[in-house]
């Protein structure tokens, strides 16, 4: 779980770090006894923090993951750890949609160290927050209380509040750190947010910066007021500060997962932008897009206009990216359906418009596994197919390939990116059609069979036939995509055949041999220098393995090799 952005060295795992050198000696840190609660025989010197660490402390969770991302064309399992904290008595917990998002299972391992079995009840990119449930009948003792947090007000933190950060670290035991509130609003330059699954986090968040030291593994974990209050959910670290999703927001998040399992959120398809300098007494904010077929182009607004009331709200002013999320914030939790009243500005003259709001759908849309075609797919949703210029949502959106699947050896290949837009002379119209089609075509079929597949890449409609046969064997691995020989090799230059000793002969120098591999099989050792295969002279890897694609599978090789000034052959198997 991790997402990299180079340009803010951002980290996210089960949180993005990035805080090592930031002064750790400056904080103090609470050291849980050996029964996992704060330790008495050694009291802070403030008695506000001991309070607060006492309030909140009990109620923090390790959590440990299990989840699917589609990769190489099929949904591969991984693990990764983060920490949440239990909001109500019948233990339910709040953590990062980039910890539990994806899981299929999930441990928690409590402050007392017991662990409990639990499950995802919902999940929201958007604000990076997500539910989870102990199942509670797996503890030792199910009608065992729970300790459970409070939230706080994140609106009234200011900057230089102490705050204590608590978690898991690197997946160890629970811990707390202490820092002071360094930015009640911060984001990442230039407005770009963070993307998770397709959702730019900045869009809708804006977090609460503090210096208490936090690593992977905090992420999910609760930032903590003096009074004892979760006033933030941790998220990122950017440089020497963390950023936590502020207590307001993630509540009412956490509300609505835990009552219907998803967030419902109004949609108008207008993208907002600050307003320009050239007009310091502008107000509101500036319309930067319109998106076609959206309520807004159904409304008239345009580009260029501004927004200075939104259904009698007062919109306020964008002076500055930190604005922005204030008037996407009025959209998105606008109820789904609603007609509501804009009014603002165009050329300086009043405006009005009347628009319905529609249901927000995804960025983009989950992954799955086709196992017959080698790919992981995905549907278009209303943003990725405007991405993709796609006047419609129509297809089956290639999202990997597995090298050696049918995909993969189709000619010319399906690739990453591709759309699937007829299976045969049907046209796809999404995955669960082509789906459909797959189990239609392949009923009965012991081996595989050829069918025509038409795609879409960039601009151009191509045509291509995959074998498509039963679902393969998981236990039997999958060919690669090219013949595998089990070794690797540099281009021998001319001063290194000189260097050699080679009579000014040309080859590849064998720099690596896999154990239990063809290569090895056949005799070959590092060093050994690749003068033919067959009657073809080799000068580079690549003109290796051209050479090898000549022969067919199951066929065996010849290999003129040298090795300590003898040349010899050999047999590889292809």
């Amino acid at each position: 779980m991790k997402i990299n952005r180079s340009v803010l060295s951002i980290l996210v795992a089960c949180l993005a770090s990035g805080l090592a050198g930031s002064g750790c000696q400056s904080h103090s840190s609470t050291r849980p006894d050996t029964f996992g609660k704060p330790s008495r025989a050694r009291r802070s010197a403030d008695p506000e923090i001991q309070r607060a660490v006492d309030a909140v402390y009990p109620t923090l969770v390790r959590i440990h993951v299990v989840y699917e991302q589609g990769n190489d064309g099929r949904m591969q399992k991984r693990r990764s750890s983060g920490s949440g904290a239990i909001i109500t008595e019948d233990g339910y917990i709040i953590t990062n949609h980039h910890v539990a998002g994806r899981a299929t299972r999930l441990v928690c391992r409590l402050s007392n160290r017991e662990e409990v079995d639990a499950v995802l009840v919902g999940t929201d990119a958007l604000s990076d927050i997500a539910v989870i449930k102990l199942d509670l009948a797996s503890r030792r003792d199910p009608k065992a209380k729970l300790a459970v947090a409070t939230f706080g007000n994140s609106d009234e933190i200011q900057v230089g509040d102490v705050v204590l950060a608590m978690g898991s670290p690197a997946g160890l035991s629970q811990s707390v750190t202490k820092g002071i509130v360094a930015n009640t609003a911060m984001i990442t330059p230039g407005g770009v947010g963070m993307r998770l699954d397709g959702e730019n986090v900045g869009e809708l968040v804006r977090w609460i910066g503090h210096d208490a030291v936090i690593y992977p593994g905090n992420s999910g974990g609760p930032l903590v007021n003096l009074k004892g209050e979760i006033i933030g959910v941790n998220e990122v670290g950017i440089g020497s500060l963390g950023g936590a999703i502020p207590s307001n927001l993630a509540k009412i998040v956490a509300r609505e997962l835990m009552e219907t399992g998803r967030v419902s959120r109004s949609w108008i398809g207008l993208q907002a932008q600050t307003l320009l300098k050239s007009a310091p007494d502008a107000q509101g904010v500036m319309v930067a897009s319109i998106l076609p077929d959206s309520p807004a182009k159904a409304a008239g607004i345009q580009s260029g206009d501004l927004i200075t009331e939104f259904n009698g709200e007062k919109v306020t002013d964008a002076r500055a990216d930190e604005d922005l999320p204030v008037f996407n914030r009025l959209v998105l939790s606008t109820p789904v359906g609603t007609k509501v009243t804009l009014n603002g500005l165009r050329d300086g003259q009043p405006m009005t418009w009347n628009v319905t709001t529609a249901d927000r759908e995804p960025s983009l849309a989950n992954e799955l596994e086709l196992l017959n075609w080698g790919l992981t797919i995905r549907n278009f949703t209303r943003v990725s197919a405007l991405e993709n210029d796609r006047e419609t949502k129509v297809g089956a959106w290639v999202d990997s390939v597995r090298a050696g699947g049918p995909s993969a050896d189709s000619k010319p290949e399906l690739r990453t990116g591709d759309i699937i837009v007829r299976f045969g002379e049907r046209p796809v119209e999404d995955v669960q059609q082509l789906a459909e089609y797959t189990a239609e075509f392949t009923k009965g079929l012991s081996e595989p069979k050829p069918v025509l597949v038409t795609f879409a890449r960039s601009r151009e409609e191509l045509a291509t036939v995959v074998k498509i046969g039963p679902e393969p064997d998981d236990s039997k691995p999958a060919r690669p995509a090219k013949a595998w020989l089990g070794l690797q090799s540099q281009v021998l230059t001319r001063e290194l055949s000189t260097a050699l000793e080679l009579d000014g002969k040309r080859g590849v120098r064998v720099t690596q041999i896999l154990p239990d591999s063809p290569a090895e099989q056949a005799g070959l050792k590092t060093g050994d220098v690749i003068l033919r295969v067959g009657a073809t002279g080799v000068r580079t890897p690549k003109d290796f393995g051209a050479a090898l694609a000549a022969f067919k599978t199951g066929d065996t090789v010849p290999v003129l090799v040298r090795r300590a000034g003898f040349d010899f052959w050999t047999a590889l198997p292809r």
